[in-house]
């Protein structure tokens, strides 16, 4: 065992912990963990601890089902929401592997340190800062109800005994006793709607954190009597949630994006990294917007992306390049604006990146940038420029999913077929659904 296993064994009898959850994702991001006791974790640190695969969505099939939970010590956490005046619960992430000790590659976050592995390769390493948006309501709405947000704020206002301010108090305050540093948070558009930014981190931890990030605001919520929610579009008139994420590759401790005197300072590394975002943008979609619910958020503009376009400090665009600052060139970025807080973080950056890399392997040219409010400009307009755009919706995306040799490629042959036929799945029961404006429009009628 190395040193931080030690620490770990170490900390379990000083910070009297009594439970260790061992957290890992299925294929569509889902949370799961089994709690062993630390007596156990020695052994679960040199030979893992055996569960059943096929019981796991996307893992494996019946006659294949014997995997392992190898925990990852630098992820070791004491859970703040369990701790109180008694014994404490811990948290680590695990990498799922199989009999013979090798990788699963049905797990996520081992997609994702592939495609990490091949950019380093390269010499890159990839960097993200999310800003991740979700409602905050009443409670959790029955069937068929809409939900009740807890206030009617919108932008970054401030209003006294704020149930949301209080809410991301609480919340931040949890997250940096997990060790995840928050640069910022405030109230968004919508009613209820919350964001909180995570400092800039290399990918994989990132993605870890999201995972944590999403936890924490649900206990927090429940803690406080009302009900989370990170459905990107909950309200036909109220903004939908997004989780734009900046991202930067970097080359040892030297920024790849920047290069000074360039125009916005991107370097050739960072214009193709974008072209290639942007030539495989409509395969990304199926990752970073998953769900049917995924493209109700983009399809009347706003801060929601519907068209592949790049464009400086352009809110419309679906790639944004952010002012930059003069004297800081490690802070050179662009940020994504397509993914939504429901995605699975571990598949979606791996994506963006095997994209972004395939546009620099590749040398692909950055087309010209969208200088207007791509929603104000007509069909005419958006055609001359090039401007085509996302799927239209989740059927769309599954489509264009199913012909991409680079999802293929970069989810590995097992998530890439669970994921299509899930997805497949989950289009044919949406689409055979019987709605409320079906039944509002027609039933007075016909």
């Amino acid at each position: 065992m190395g040193k931080q296993e030690d620490f770990v064994l170490r900390a379990l009898e000083e910070r009297d912990v009594r439970f260790v959850r061992l957290w890992f994702t299925d294929v569509l991001g889902s949370l799961k963990s089994v709690a062993v006791a630390p007596a156990e974790l020695e052994g679960a640190f040199e030979e893992g601890i055996g569960f059943d695969g096929s019981s796991i969505e996307g893992f494996a099939r019946v006659f294949e089902s014997d995997m392992l939970l190898k925990p990852d010590a630098g992820t070791f956490q004491i859970l703040p929401w369990r701790s109180g005046d008694g014994p404490a619960t811990a948290r680590m992430f695990c990498d799922i592997e199989l009999p013979d000790g090798s990788p699963s590659y049905a797990d996520p976050r081992h997609v994702l340190k592939r495609t990490l592995g091949k950019a380093a390769d390269q010499g890159f390493t990839f960097y993200t800062h999310p800003e991740i948006e979700f409602y905050l309501f009443k409670d959790l709405p029955g069937a068929g109800a809409e939900p009740v947000p807890v206030d009617r704020s919108g932008f970054f206002d401030h209003t006294a005994q704020s149930q949301g301010a209080d809410f991301r108090r609480e919340a931040i305050t949890m997250l940096e006793a997990m060790g995840i540093s928050v640069e910022f948070s405030h109230h968004e558009n919508g009613p209820g709607q919350q964001e909180i930014d995570l400092r800039y981190a290399d990918a994989l931890s990132t993605a870890d954190n999201i995972m944590t990030f999403r936890t924490v605001v649900r206990e927090v919520a429940l803690s406080q009597g009302i009900w989370a929610s990170f459905m990107p579009k909950p309200f036909t008139t109220h903004p939908g949630s997004g989780m734009h994420t900046h991202v930067s590759l970097f080359e040892g401790d030297e920024n790849a994006f920047y290069e000074a005197g360039s125009q916005y300072q991107l370097s050739q590394t960072a214009r193709r990294f974008i072209a290639g975002v942007l030539v495989h943008a409509p395969e990304l979609s199926i990752v970073t917007n998953q769900w049917v619910n995924s493209y109700k958020r983009m399809m009347f503009g706003g801060e929601a992306p519907s068209y592949i376009c790049w464009g400086h400090n352009n809110r419309s665009a679906m790639i944004r390049v952010p002012m930059y600052k003069p004297n800081k060139g490690q802070s050179t970025r662009v940020e994504l604006r397509t993914i939504d807080p429901a995605c699975n973080p571990y598949l979606a950056y791996a994506a963006v990146l095997a994209a972004g890399m395939k546009g620099i392997e590749g040398g692909y040219d950055l087309p010209r940038e969208a200088e207007d409010d791509v929603w104000s400009l007509s069909e005419r307009e958006r055609s001359a420029l090039d401007i085509t755009p996302l799927p239209k919706n989740l059927n769309d995306a599954i489509a264009i999913a199913e012909e991409s040799e680079l999802l293929a490629e970069t989810l590995g042959e097992q998530v890439f077929d669970f994921l299509l036929r899930n997805k497949r799945a989950e289009w044919d029961e949406y689409r055979g659904q019987v709605s409320a404006f079906e039944r509002d429009r027609m039933l007075p009628v016909i």
